[in-house]
């Protein structure tokens, strides 16, 4: 049960009872164990005890009873895995609107993890940034070298003004996320 992240953008989940990663990684396409964008370089250990798994409809121990139970309320941890791989093995993949981080959004929403049904793609990636603990010292090699060796290689050719379009579709990229995510929410896939 760990969400995992590889290379600073991709998101993944496992499941509970062999740890197969479950990889949402193109258009009507769930991924198990066969990674697409590389090793596993971070992760999160999510505790089981914070999930609802109610024997019954009535039976609901967190606080959105009826809204878990409307959306999809899930038995076990590999069951509520099973039905994000069921929706989203019918949706095109999108980096702008429905990507991994929604996929684990979706999972997270299912399981009603920390008692919220709000997890979306900001809150997984805030989640992984605060929370992740690196593999090893490779893998944050891995993650940020080739970043670095860019960087360097942009200053020393083109500047200042390289940093400028360097950070500019980041910040785009962020805007977008934070408008979809808290302005219309309707917009963006979790």
């Amino acid at each position: 049960m760990v969400v995992v992240h590889r290379l600073e953008w991709h998101r993944s989940i496992c499941h509970m009872e062999d740890g197969a990663i479950l990889d949402f990684s193109g258009s009507n396409f769930v991924n198990v164990e066969d990674f697409a964008f590389g090793a596993v370089a971070r992760y999160v250990q999510l505790d089981r005890e914070k999930c609802c798994f109610p024997p019954n409809l009535a039976g609901h121990t967190c606080k959105r009873g009826y809204q878990h139970a409307a959306y999809g309320t899930a038995v076990t941890w590999d069951d509520a895995l099973s039905s994000s791989v069921r929706h989203f093995e019918r949706k095109s993949y999108n980096l702008f609107t429905c990507n991994s981080h929604s996929f684990v959004a979706n999972c997270l929403n299912r399981l009603c993890y920390s008692g919220s049904m709000d997890w979306n793609m900001l809150n997984v990636a805030a989640l992984v940034l605060f929370k992740g603990r690196w593999v090893d010292s490779m893998s944050i090699i891995r993650s940020f070298l080739p970043f670095t060796l860019v960087l360097c290689l942009g200053l020393v050719l083109v500047g200042w003004p390289f940093l400028v379009g360097l950070f500019s579709f980041p910040l785009l990229l962020i805007g977008w996320f934070l408008l979809g995510t808290y302005c219309v929410k309707t917009l963006l896939e979790s």
